[in-house]
């Protein structure tokens, strides 16, 4: 899927199987999630564990468990379409 650049860093996208999600990747240093979506948004969720983006990884359905377990449960931020 390629690298997206935001701030000084250089992001390496997870394709994702789903109908809602397109791609995510994962800064586990600073514990931030980025979800990108099908429609182009970006989003970055804040304070995501570690275990917790292994466990969405092998998730059968990510936009379900994206649904159920991210979701207004962690501080986030839309980023410009780039």
């Amino acid at each position: 899927m390629g690298t997206i650049s935001n701030d000084t860093e250089s992001l390496d996208w997870e394709p994702i199987e789903s109908k809602l999600l397109a791609a995510a990747a994962y800064v586990a240093p600073r514990r931030i999630l980025y979800l990108r979506f099908h429609s182009g948004e970006v989003y970055r969720y804040f304070t995501f564990p570690a275990d917790q983006y292994l466990e969405f990884l092998e998730a059968e359905s990510k936009g379900r468990y994206f649904l159920s377990h991210i979701r207004n449960r962690f501080p986030y931020q839309k980023l410009p379409r780039l």
